[in-house]
């Protein structure tokens, strides 16, 4: 969890803290800025679906329910680590074919920086995202085979560096 004593939009703490110190103190918890992450990823043009296995097929049902942002599964969806001042966020996305990955990419970690620091007043020092798959419009079989991972060679090196 992160403590925090300001919640500007800088990402240091320090700023105003004289009149702030006295009057309490603010934690805010990984599942929030999970929450805050997920949402931005969510919204960003693009991706398909955030997270695998049952975090996705909870997604999924949360985010057809009346009046659900699907927040809490997005959340689960996303990793994180919160420090004091800083966070670092992984999340795997599944995204939509004919997307330029490294662009949508760059478009995401833009996004949950913005959402994250502007919310919470935490630096955003990592987001490591995995991109498992592609989806296919008309493809209608989102099985959860795409949590294959690693090598197909069989081999134990790397084909490639």
């Amino acid at each position: 969890m992160a403590d925090t004593e300001n919640l500007g939009t800088g990402t240091t703490t320090d700023r105003g803290s004289e009149g702030s110190r006295g009057r309490g103190r603010t934690t805010i918890a990984d599942n929030v800025v999970a929450a805050i992450a997920g949402i931005a990823i969510r919204e960003t043009e693009g991706v398909h679906s955030i997270g695998r296995g049952a975090s996705k097929a909870l997604g999924a049902v949360t985010g057809r329910m009346s009046g659900s942002s699907g927040s809490s599964a997005a959340g689960r969806a996303v990793k994180v680590e919160v420090g004091e001042k800083q966070a670092a966020i992984d999340v795997d996305v599944k995204v939509e074919y004919g997307t330029t990955i490294h662009e949508l990419a760059d478009l995401i970690r833009t996004h949950v920086t913005d959402a994250v620091e502007t919310m919470t007043g935490l630096e955003v020092v990592e987001i490591n995202i995995v991109v498992f798959d592609v989806h296919i419009p008309g493809d209608d079989d989102d099985d959860d085979s795409d949590d294959q991972g690693g090598s197909r060679s069989g081999g134990t090196s790397p084909r490639v560096q």
